[in-house]
Parts: structure tokens; C-alpha cells; sequence
């Protein structure tokens, strides 16, 4: 789950990592008070689920309350890579002399938290990776040992930082993002940038925070902070129903037994000159309720042109699947062709319970390459 900008701030700040005053605003007057009780100039902030802000025009810098609701009345609305803006984070503005990036993820090659820490902070990560990779120090994290201070210093002596002042605080933010991190079972923490201001004060100037779904119920502070809006309605039907869905761009819905199938059809279907609708997976049953929740889904996304069915019977039978598709049929109406493929256990028999029932929108494919094929061209 990403959380906003002002929400990472606020487990930034819970756990000691400095970070600037502020205030959420949802409408222009909003913005007028909020940056009325800062004082002063402050930045006006579009909070999105996703990156290229100021780039989109999604943060401004204002002078005054009055100029703070002009900007405000500039950037709600907007719509920042397929996200509109609805909420503002108003922030006192800070000024800067130098700016860092640290940031703290999981490895999943690794299986280890990985620390990245680099002086050249203020612009994309992977532009610093792939331009100046030397200035970029990795350092992992053993899970079964834990932080060790010395790891803090290996990332600020390795990224040559020089000023003892400034090695002393982001020694200490490095510590507490470590804590921030594990203590929320976080997956991502991260701080670009970390600046240093005129004074020689080291703070959190923005945040971008991401934690493990599978671990909310253990922190159900942090799952209140689920902005459902921002999710779209398709995942909300889905989660509601129990059904594992990720919207996706194409025209092609896919429905498979398993995520490692799923994501081999996704494969499949580009493969086959399409772009798959969503992933949806529906685990290891092929039971009628089941199917009729994931079509349900799919279904309710208007750029669905056709429907690809795609089981590998283990555990599973495909003679019970095909029941469980054809059940699933007659509970519901639907219009879009669906492709079906069954290969594994039982599958012939399968096909023929589908081919002998003949729904006219039905089609029914021995491999998957056929059957992707034909649900491209189907949707085309």
C-alpha cells in the first residue's frame, strides 16, 4: 500500500526523522488558512500515488495566503499520470544548500532491507544508477543481526560526506528509517530529497512510503490511511469480493488459476499482438461463486473487449472448472467472447463439457498461444 507524502511524513515524524510543518488542505480556502497559520512562504503540494510532481506542475511555491489559494486553485484538478489531485499538502517552505537521497527498500533477489544513499539527491534514482553509479553507495541489511551503526557510517563516509554536523544527524535518520521501516513492515522508505539548509539543519523534505498489504491487519493505524478513492473501482469491487485483481491498460481480461500463470498469459497476450485488461487470479479453486466474482470484475471495466480463461488443472480438476465456468454462465449475463484453454488434469474431459454445452460466445483453445490468439483477435 503507497501512502501520500504527508502520510509518510507523519510515520516520519512519529519515529524522530525530521521533517518541515504543515498542513492538508482539500479546497482553495483550505490552502489559504493552512498557509495563513504557517506563516510565511510555503509550498503547495499536489499529493498523488505517484512520481513526476513537480514536473506535471503538481508543486508551486507561494508567497503569501493569498498566492497559496491561487496556486492551490491551479493544482486541484489536475491530472498527474492518470491521477487527479484531490489533496494539497501545504508546507512551510525550506531553504536549501544541498540535497541527498537515502532511501531503504527490501531486495527481493537478496532477501535483505538495502540501504541506497547517494549526495546526489533532487532527481530520479535511476538517473543517478545508470549516469554516476559510483556516487551511489548499497549497503544491505543482515534481518537476523539488524542495524548496526557502523552501517550508517560505511553510507556517509562512502558517499563522501565531509561535514561532522551533517554526518551526526543523517547518522541518527539513518537509524530511525531502519526503525520506521521494520517497525511498520515497510517496503519502501524513502527520502529524496534529504536536504541540508543554510543553517546546517539535515531534514526529510519529502517521503515516499510503501507498506506490505499482506501485513496492515498487525497495523491497523497504518490501513486507515487507505485512500480507497485513489484505488480503482474494479480493485475496490475486487477486494470487497475476495478476488486477487490488478487494473491494467488493455482490452484483453484475464483469468487464470494461479499468479504464475497469470503473469505467463500476460506474456502470452502481448506475445500475441495484445494488451492484457487487468490480472486476475483466482486461485487454486475453479468453483462456480469463485468464477462468477472474478468475471463480475472483469467484466465492469468498459475497455474489456473479450475474456481469456486460462487453467492448468494440478490439485484442480479442469472437468470441475469447466463446470464451475458453465454454473457461472447461467448466474450471469455476458456478451463478451470468452476464450477458454485447459490443459493438465482431466482436461480433455473438460473441454468436452464445454464444447458439448456450446454457449455461443464460448470459445474453447488446446493451447495457450492458440487461445491467446484468438481472445486478440476476438477483442480487435
Amino acid at each position: 500500500m503507497d501512502l501520500y507524502e504527508y502520510q509518510g511524513k507523519e510515520l516520519f515524524k512519529r519515529f524522530g526523522i525530521p521533517v518541515s510543518e504543515g498542513r492538508l488542505a482539500t479546497t482553495p480556502d483550505e490552502a489559504r488558512a493552512a498557509a495563513a497559520e504557517l506563516g510565511g512562504q510555503v509550498v503547495v503540494k499536489a499529493q498523488v500515488l505517484t512520481g513526476g510532481r513537480g514536473k506535471a506542475g503538481g508543486i508551486k511555491l507561494a508567497n503569501d495566503p493569498d498566492d497559496a489559494r491561487a496556486k492551490a486553485e491551479q493544482i486541484l484538478g489536475l491530472d498527474i499520470r492518470g491521477h487527479v489531485v484531490r489533496r494539497l499538502w501545504i508546507e512551510r517552505a525550506s531553504e536549501i544548500a544541498k540535497e541527498y537521497y537515502l532511501s531503504l527498500t527490501f531486495d527481493r533477489g537478496a532477501k535483505r532491507p538495502l540501504f541506497m544513499f547517494t549526495t546526489e539527491g533532487g532527481i530520479d534514482i535511476e538517473e543517478v544508477a545508470e549516469s554516476t553509479p559510483e556516487k551511489l553507495v548499497r549497503l544491505h541489511v543482515d534481518p537476523f543481526e539488524g542495524f548496526q551503526p557502523w552501517q550508517a557510517r560505511r553510507l556517509i563516509f562512502g558517499a563522501e560526506v565531509d561535514d561532522p554536523n551533517e554526518q551526526k544527524q543523517i547518522l541518527s535518520i539513518v537509524g530511525k528509517l531502519y526503525e520506521a521501516f521494520v517497525a511498520t513492515d515497510a517496503m519502501l522508505t524513502e527520502i529524496n530529497p534529504l536536504i541540508v539548509t543554510p543553517e546546517g539543519k539535515v531534514k526529510a523534505l519529502d517521503s515516499k512510503f510503501t507498506v506490505d498489504d499482506a501485513a496492515l491487519f498487525r497495523h491497523p493505524d497504518v490501513a486507515e490511511m487507505r485512500d480507497l478513492d485513489a484505488v480503482p473501482p474494479e480493485e475496490r469491487a475486487a477486494r470487497e469480493k475476495g478476488v486477487t485483481y490488478v487494473k491494467l491498460d488493455g482490452e484483453v481480461g484475464i483469468l487464470g488459476n494461479g499468479a504464475g500463470l497469470v503473469m505467463s498469459t500476460l506474456d502470452v497476450i502481448a506475445l500475441a499482438g495484445g494488451r492484457p485488461a487487468n490480472f486476475c487470479d483466482l486461485g487454486g479453486g475453479g468453483d462456480a461463486e469463485g468464477v462468477v466474482d472474478a468475471l463480475g470484475v472483469i467484466t465492469a471495466d468498459p475497455q474489456v473487449k473479450s475474456i481469456f480463461f486460462n487453467v492448468f488443472g494440478g490439485i484442480t480438476r479442469c472437468d470441475e472448472v469447466a463446470r464451475g465456468i458453465l454454473a457461472a454462465l447461467d448466474r450471469m449475463t455476458i456478451e463478451h467472447p470468452i476464450v477458454v484453454r485447459l490443459d493438465g488434469t482431466n482436461a480433455e474431459q473438460g473441454r468436452e463439457i464445454l464444447q458439448e454445452a456450446s454457449p455461443p460466445n464460448l470459445h474453447v483453445e488446446p493451447t495457450m498461444l492458440d487461445a491467446a490468439r484468438r481472445a486478440v483477435e476476438l477483442a480487435s
